[in-house]
């Protein structure tokens, strides 16, 4: 640094400035630093950096997962966040820490290596909130738990989203629509989003006087197969289906085919918080309440550091919707033969 300065002909306070953003250096002056910096191939040593200034520059985005990875939709979280931590300089850490895992969060937590984290696929009762705050470690959600009063989050509004989905489907004149959901078993974890939208469907549902039947469904294709024939075990009659499970859409659609169905003739179908990449690998390419996905993970970032500049600072407390993007799969119903005598 003192050679930088040297050649620059500033301050080595200048030069750490320039480094480390502390504080305001005009262009000119930063300019000089980063052709010295060049001209000598000096390369600053994150490590020293982040003991002088009493930060790693590190970010953690928290997400558990299982052996299937992250599909387009999730990604799409994840590539918003990291762009906006390096936009501001951070890196981005992913770390599938999940509800069972909190003995490896709390070391994670006391190991400082992080400065702030970022919580996903959040309980209504999450017990990583409660190891984090311990630790007094800089938080912000993506999701919700049942009481916010003290924490930062952004989410999907999942109330108005599934509103405009139904809406959208009533006004094309369905009136049987069933919804698959999760798994029974993520519902019983406390997931807030498949507890939420089941809150949101049987509302929505009552709004327009329709009976709301909703179908969990385990997340994957032959998940999705055992979840339609569910559906039209209980409503034979049924001309609909609104699904938030990305990876069970695919058996929905196998199941169709198989009942000698076409979609969306005579059934219609809306995929819930979805991406239009995962929407356009259906034929026909599926109806969907595209995901604000990267918009999330990027106000979750922008949050987070914030309270980073800040602590104590007010909380940031924001939901977005899910947009209505109509593609090939939803149409008017019509009159067919119901499915419950014959298969």
């Amino acid at each position: 640094m003192h050679d930088v300065a040297r050649l620059a002909r500033v301050s080595v306070s200048t030069v750490s400035y320039v480094l480390t953003g502390a504080r305001p250096i005009s262009q000119a002056t930063r300019d000089k630093v980063l052709a010295a910096m060049a001209e000598l191939h000096y390369q600053p040593n994150a490590m020293a950096r982040g003991l002088a200034s009493r930060r790693s520059r590190i970010l953690g985005l928290l997400m558990p997962m299982d052996e299937r990875g992250l599909g387009a939709t999730e990604t799409a979280f994840v590539t918003g966040a990291a762009a906006a931590a390096s936009a501001a300089g951070y890196h981005l850490v992913l770390s599938p820490v999940g509800g069972g895992d909190l003995d490896d969060l709390r070391r994670l937590a006391t190991q400082r290596m992080l400065d702030g984290v970022v919580l996903m696929e959040v309980q209504l009762a999450d017990e990583r909130v409660t190891v984090l705050q311990e630790a007094e470690v800089p938080l912000v959600l993506i999701g919700r738990t049942g009481d916010t009063s003290e924490l930062s989050y952004v989410d999907i509004d999942f109330e108005q989203t599934v509103r405009e989905a139904v809406a959208h489907l009533v006004g094309l004149g369905h009136r049987r629509i069933v919804y698959v959901n999760h798994s029974a078993a993520t519902l019983a974890t406390g997931y807030g989003p498949a507890l939420r939208t089941r809150d949101a469907f049987v509302s929505a549902m009552a709004d327009h006087g329709l009976e709301p039947v909703m179908i969990a469904a385990e997340d994957s294709a032959a998940g999705g197969r055992a979840a339609l024939a569910a559906a039209f075990a209980q409503a034979p009659e049924l001309t609909a289906v609104l699904a938030m499970n990305e990876t069970a859409i695919f058996g929905i659609l196998g199941e169709l085919t198989g009942r000698g169905l076409s979609v969306p003739d005579d059934v219609s179908l809306v995929s819930m918080v979805t991406s239009p990449q995962v929407a356009e690998l259906a034929t026909p390419a599926l109806t969907a309440m595209t995901s604000p996905g990267s918009a999330l993970g990027r106000i979750a970032i922008e949050a987070l550091l914030r309270h980073l500049d800040g602590p104590g600072g007010a909380r940031h407390q924001q939901l977005l919707p899910c947009a209505l993007e109509i593609r090939g799969s939803t149409a008017a119903p019509r009159t067919r033969q119901l499915m419950g005598a014959d298969k």
